[in-house]
C-alpha cells in the first residue's frame, strides 16, 4: 500500500490478509490462492504489509477491550490515513470486527468478505472456474462459519461459489443458522477446551463425515437443532471435501480430519484454494 501511495495511485480494494492467512502455514495457502485469483481478474489491490496488525478480535472476545481499541485505533489511523474504502478479506472474524466494530472508533469501510467477493466474480463471468481441476462428481459439505453465517447472515455467497464448482453439494442437518460452531470462535482458538465429553470440532467433524458418506444411522444420532435438509445417499469417502471459509475453521475442521485418521480420503479446503484450483491457477 505504500507503495502505491508513493506513486499517488489507489487499489480498487485493500487486500486484508490477517493474522493467520500472514503466519499460519496452512492459511497462507488460501492467501496465496486468493492473490491468483486477484491478479487473473486483473483487480487492482495492495495490501498493508508490515503496517497491519491483529483487527483485535481475540483480544475483544476475551474480554480486553483496552488491548482492543489499541489495536484497532492502529489500523484504522493507518487505512484513513491511506484513503481506503473497500476492504476484502478471507478471515469472518477480521470481516466481522472491521464491519461491525471499527465504525464506532472511526473506521468506516465497505467491507467484503472473500466468499461473497468471489461470488460477484464468477456473477460477472470475470472466473469461470474451468480449464483446471474438476470438481463435477466429487462430494463436497459445507461448514458455516459462525462469524459469517448467524453474525452477518451471509448463507448463499459461499453456497453460490460451490455451485459453480458442478460438484456434489450435500448439506448438513446443523447447517445455515442452525450451524454447530467449529470450537474456536470466541477465543476459543487460543486455549484449552473445558473438561467435557467430546471437543466441539471432532462432533462437528464427525457430522460432516457422515453427511460425506451418506451414514443414515450416524446423522440421526445428531443433537441439537436441524436445519431442513435432504439425506445424502451412501457415497465413498474417498475424494470428499470439507469446505470451509475461515482460517479458525480450517483449523478445527482439520484437527478433526486427522482425528478420525480419514485425512488420505478427506481433504479440507478453503473457498478461494477451491475456485482458484477449478481456474488452474492454483499452484
Amino acid at each position: 500500500m505504500a507503495d502505491l501511495a508513493a506513486r499517488n495511485e489507489s487499489p480498487e480494494i485493500l487486500f486484508w490478509v490477517g493474522c493467520a492467512g500472514a503466519f499460519d502455514d496452512r492459511y497462507k495457502r488460501v492467501t496465496r490462492a486468493f492473490v491468483r485469483i486477484l491478479e487473473h481478474v486483473g483487480t487492482k489491490y495492495a495490501v498493508l504489509g508490515l503496517e497491519e496488525s491483529c483487527t483485535g478480535d481475540p483480544a475483544k472476545r476475551a474480554g480486553n477491550e483496552f488491548l482492543f481499541q489499541m489495536q484497532a485505533m492502529t489500523n484504522i489511523t493507518t487505512m484513513n490515513g491511506y484513503g481506503i474504502k473497500k476492504i476484502v478479506t478471507a478471515c469472518p472474524h477480521c470481516f466481522n470486527t472491521i464491519k461491525n466494530e471499527y465504525p464506532a472508533l472511526g473506521g468506516d469501510y465497505e467491507v467484503i468478505h472473500h466468499s461473497t467477493y468471489l461470488q460477484q466474480l464468477i456473477n460477472e463471468g470475470k472466473v469461470g472456474v474451468t480449464g483446471g481441476e474438476s470438481f463435477k462428481g466429487r462430494r463436497i459439505t459445507f461448514h458455516d462459519s459462525c462469524y459469517l453465517g448467524r453474525a452477518n447472515n451471509i448463507y448463499e455467497a459461499p453456497r453460490d461459489v460451490l455451485a459453480a464448482l458442478d460438484a456434489d453439494l450435500v448439506e448438513m442437518k446443523r447447517s445455515r443458522a442452525n450451524g454447530l460452531c467449529c470450537g474456536a470462535g470466541g477465543a476459543q482458538m487460543w486455549k484449552e477446551p473445558e473438561p467435557g465429553k467430546k471437543d466441539i470440532n471432532i462432533e462437528r467433524t464427525e457430522e460432516a463425515l457422515a453427511t460425506l458418506s451418506g451414514a443414515a444411522e450416524a446423522l440421526a444420532n445428531l443433537g441439537g437443532v436441524e436445519t431442513e435438509t435432504n439425506a445424502p445417499g451412501p457415497h465413498d469417502l474417498q475424494g470428499s471435501i470439507i469446505a470451509v471459509s475461515c482460517p479458525f475453521c480450517m483449523t478445527m475442521m482439520s484437527d478433526g480430519v486427522k482425528n478420525k485418521e480419514q485425512e488420505s480420503r478427506v481433504q479440507v479446503f478453503d473457498l478461494a484454494e477451491l475456485v482458484a484450483s477449478a481456474e488452474g491457477i492454483n499452484a
